[in-house]
């Protein structure tokens, strides 16, 4: 990828949380890269470390307990991990936002959806009050929600127009990435196809990368560019939508396809993932799928994989694949 294409570089991340009970490795030496205007899906079960990725990115991991042990997190070239919370606060909003998983949680109850989104205008844009506002109208409309509803509250909207909202919020300043942390989770089906198909127009039309953070195949296939696997804090496989959907390495990613019910293939039952996600404080040995894999060799058990590229642009973590 041309250096001048990179918007995010994200270098051997690892972010742990010193607790109590032991140090839960929530991420562990990730990488990847997002071009400009490019839509990156990453994609595992709960606990596999996805939000927490993206907390890393925004500058928004809770410390104590949380703490980026090791990396870098590059962003136009800069590394975030140095910049001040003052640096951070004018990055965030402007150059990169976030979509949360809650709409019901992410906006404030007592202040109208319109004062929320012009909030946003006037700390980056410096605008008056009155210009503020009236832009704030122009994007709630361009995210299909009438100027009119501006001066209501959030309990006056329903789970699909709160989204909405939000996301009227984080593309407020035209932002070059967003991060939507399962943007639709908490919609049911048919409006969550209408919310992803806004996302998709809006990014098309500001030219927004974004990283979409989901653990449904389906809206991945639909909506990105490259696809990212994550389990137990690592990053086992990525690569083009080709590569890992046609050309699937990775026992887990492989796994993850086979759970998912088929239109073409007839059969009583699906088929899942034996086990469950290990416990961040007490990762296995070697590599931390070795326990539910069903190609598991001996070596497995010991020797943690290397990232492998077995294709141009397509990545795994796999011993098998070395």
């Amino acid at each position: 990828m041309e250096t001048k294409n990179k918007l995010l570089e994200v270098k051997d991340l690892s972010i742990h949380y010193f607790t109590d009970e032991g140090v839960v490795r929530a991420v562990n030496n990730i990488d990847f890269e997002l071009a400009r205007g490019e839509t990156m899906g990453l994609v595992g079960e709960t606990g596999a470390g996805k939000t927490t990725t993206a907390r890393g990115i925004m500058g928004l991991v809770p410390n104590p307990p949380g703490r980026v042990v090791s990396g870098e997190i590059l962003f136009e070239g800069k590394d975030l991990l140095n910049a001040s919370k003052l640096q951070m606060r004018l990055h965030r909003g402007k150059d990169f936002s976030m979509i949360f998983q809650d709409p019901m949680t992410s906006l404030n109850p007592i202040l109208t959806v319109g004062d929320q989104i012009a909030e946003v205008i006037r700390l980056h844009e410096k605008l008056s009050h009155k210009d503020a506002n009236r832009k704030a109208a122009e994007i709630l409309e361009m995210v299909g929600i009438p100027a009119e509803r501006m001066s209501e509250y959030p309990h006056q909207f329903s789970g699909g127009m709160k989204q909405r909202v939000v996301i009227a919020i984080a593309l407020a300043c035209s932002p070059k990435l967003i991060i939507a942390d399962e943007p639709t989770t908490a919609l049911d089906v048919t409006i969550q196809a209408q919310v992803l198909e806004l996302m998709r127009d809006l990014q098309e039309k500001l030219g927004t990368a974004m990283l979409l953070i989901t653990h449904d195949l389906g809206v991945v296939a639909d909506t990105c560019n490259k696809v990212a696997i994550m389990y137990a804090g690592q990053i086992v496989e990525m690569g083009s939508l080709e590569n890992v959907y046609d050309n699937t390495k990775h026992p887990y990613t492989k796994g993850l396809f086979g759970s998912l019910p088929s239109l073409s293939i007839k059969s009583k039952r699906l088929v899942p993932i034996d086990g469950l996600m290990p416990d961040p404080v007490d990762l296995p040995s070697g590599c931390p799928f070795h326990p539910r894999c069903p190609d598991c060799m001996e070596s497995c058990k010991s020797r943690m994989p290397v990232k492998t590229e077995v294709s141009p642009g397509h990545y795994v973590r796999c011993l098998r694949c070395e």
